[in-house]
């Protein structure tokens, strides 16, 4: 399905650092609850089904991609701001996007 570039500057997309994951003990699949940090835009929470390859404790501080406009979505009894990308397929899990260097949070992917 081919989308319009007025389609694509729609969707907000930014980089954020993850300052906290926990266990996401009440969700039907395995997930971690993100807390991300968008710098201008704030502190975001996100869910995420990334435990397969990811250990919560090397989450935190790792920058990522996610989208920061869509409405706010209730999974189990926690609200997700945002939805965080990664790359889906394979045998290796869900691979979060992120910038390969260091840049400040909140900015817009382009």
């Amino acid at each position: 399905m081919e989308i319009t570039w007025n389609d694509f500057k729609k969707i907000d997309i930014r980089v954020g650092t993850i300052l906290t994951a926990e266990n996401f003990k009440e969700a039907h699949c395995p997930a971690y609850k993100l807390t991300i940090d968008f710098g201008e835009i704030g502190i975001l929470k996100s869910s995420a089904q990334i435990t397969e390859i990811y250990e919560s404790k090397n989450l935190i501080g790792l920058q990522i991609l996610a989208v920061v406009n869509f409405p706010k979505k209730q999974i189990a009894n926690f609200m997700s701001d945002c939805l965080v990308l990664g790359l889906v397929g394979g045998n290796a899990g869900v691979v979060l996007v992120s910038p390969d260097k260091k840049v400040e949070n909140g900015i817009k992917l382009a």
